[in-house]
């Protein structure tokens, strides 16, 4: 199932729901589906009163909050404040690739944490591991590649985890993942201090705040990538998190904007 975000410059039938819902907890709007300056700002009021990430995006976070449901597992502004203070960087630096990084929420809505198998690293992984990687690649083209692509997007990413697994190793399913909010690749597990592939599988399921400590030893363990996220580089930043495809997904205009209105919203 897709995750539901409505923000700024949205309009219809699910922002009128919004609207109604944020009217039943002190919100003062007009419902007339448009979400603009108000609807933003009670949203963002919401998200601060329940000790979430103020983005003023309602995403499954912010409708859990507005349903009464428990939260704990999901990351708060305390969180974020903690980490922009441990890497020594700007609130709205780690607040801008929060939104821009995890779509709405670390977790599916089954509870597993989100996931995106990258083809070409199972590849690679498999390659470095002795398996019979062209062949692989010929059988099952969508698992096993030199080039990137094959995506299904949302939990059909875990059936191509599971095929992954059945045919290579559990290690290489879990190195060729990106994981989490903040989709820190699975392959880096040794590197960021994890003892085993497993473990860092385990802290991913666990919770967001978790899934952040990721994103926070990720950083530290790269000083040219610390250095463009306090100097708010974006293009550089994005270069060394996203790598060189990051121009063609805008990630530099992205970053740029959500740190801007991260910083608007905390005025």
């Amino acid at each position: 199932m897709a995750v539901t975000i409505i923000k700024k410059g949205d309009h219809g039938s699910a922002v009128q729901d919004l609207q109604r819902r944020l009217n039943m907890h002190g919100g003062r709007l007009t419902v007339d589906g448009w979400f603009g300056d108000a609807t933003e700002a009670a949203v963002a009021t919401i998200q601060r009163r329940a000790g979430l990430v103020v983005d003023g995006v309602a995403g499954p976070k912010t409708m859990e909050a507005l349903r009464g449901e428990d939260s704990s597992h999901r990351l708060k502004e305390a969180d974020l404040q903690a980490a922009a203070d441990r890497l020594g960087v700007e609130l709205a630096c780690v607040k801008a690739v929060n939104e821009v990084e995890s779509r709405g929420s670390g977790f599916l809505d089954d509870g597993r944490p989100v996931i995106l198998l990258e083809r070409h690293i199972a590849y690679r992984q498999a390659k470095a591991a002795d398996l019979p990687v062209d062949t692989m690649a010929l059988r099952y083209p969508n698992l096993v590649n030199p080039t990137r692509g094959g995506y299904a997007g949302g939990a059909a990413e875990w059936s191509r985890f599971d095929n992954l697994r059945s045919v290579t190793s559990q290690q290489i399913a879990v190195e060729a993942c990106s994981w989490g909010a903040f989709q820190v690749m699975g392959y880096h597990w040794a590197r960021l201090g994890y003892p085993s592939a497993q473990a860092f599988r385990d802290e991913m399921s666990h919770s967001e705040d978790r899934q952040l400590d990721a994103f926070i030893r990720f950083i530290e363990a790269d000083p040219a990538m610390l250095k463009a996220l306090k100097a708010k580089k974006w293009a550089e930043f994005a270069r060394l998190y996203n790598g060189p495809a990051y121009k063609e997904n805008l990630y530099d205009a992205k970053l740029a904007a959500a740190f801007a209105k991260a910083e608007r919203l905390a005025a």
